[in-house]
């Protein structure tokens, strides 16, 4: 087990135990019995090439979907088959690939909205709006009241949809793609923001990606799907010269 190379010491337990999941479809088994765990503390990279099975794997454990066999325990709890909202008051947010705020609400309302969902409760709408405002100052949103969804780019409604899930104060975060549809500016700000997320709030983070490049240089370890199986599991040094790892992104040939 590596330990995050990034100033925040691993704890050497584990926040997430996935064992044996898998997930089938009418027949078609998109992931196959997969097994890892997450330590606290460290930034993991789940990645595998398109229609590799990662995001159903995310799905599974931020409980869009329920697996067909398999247990995921978050906290030594069993969750598997738990509905989201549930599962997002044990701790555990997610974002999603494509931001779906709410267009007719404000920025500062939308994170206020999914405040609510947190696992330690508020106790009103101005603690919640607190728990808002500083997600949206950590991800360099604006603040004010009147900040409206209508003119946002890629990137920031990418930074709307991570303030959505901070404000819910996971103790585990699952990114889903975050880098996808940013040019390679954005995409290293991106990669840096969820580095500062682990540092400076001690969040545990899930960083499911297609894209390697940037990804690698954050994450202490990292984990690659292909057809639905787990077929690496390790540093991502070693997962760069691993010869399978290297035919599924670059192809036989290579």
């Amino acid at each position: 087990m590596s330990r995050p190379r990034h100033g925040v010491p691993a704890t050497g337990v584990d926040v997430l135990s996935v064992k044996g999941v898998s997930k089938s479809f009418d027949g078609f088994l998109a992931v196959n019995r997969v097994s890892f765990n997450v330590v606290a503390g460290e930034i993991l990279g789940l990645i595998g090439p398109n229609g590799s099975g990662k995001s159903t794997t995310f799905n599974l454990i931020a409980g869009t979907l329920r697996p067909s066999a398999g247990s995921i325990a978050f906290e030594n709890q069993e969750i598997a088959g738990l509905p989201a909202h549930r599962i997002c008051r044990k701790g555990l947010a997610r974002t999603f690939q494509i931001p779906r705020p709410f267009r007719r609400l404000s920025l500062r309302e939308n994170v206020t909205l999914a405040a609510f969902y947190g696992g330690h409760g508020v106790a009103s709408r101005a603690e919640a709006e607190a728990h808002a405002v500083a997600a949206l100052d950590l991800v360099g949103l604006p603040k004010d009241a009147d900040a409206m969804i209508d003119g946002l780019g890629a990137a920031q409604l990418k930074k709307l949809e991570l303030a959505r899930a901070l404000a819910t104060r996971p103790k585990l975060l699952l990114a889903d793609e975050s880098l996808g549809g940013l040019d390679h500016a954005e995409m290293e700000r991106a990669a840096d923001m969820l580095g500062r997320i682990r540092r400076d709030l001690g969040i545990t983070i899930v960083w499911v990606e297609h894209i390697m490049g940037v990804l690698m240089r954050v994450v202490d370890r990292v984990i690659v799907l292909d057809h639905g199986e787990l077929i690496f599991e390790g540093l991502p040094r070693d997962a760069a010269k691993d010869s399978r790892v290297a035919e599924v992104y670059l192809g036989r040939a290579h």
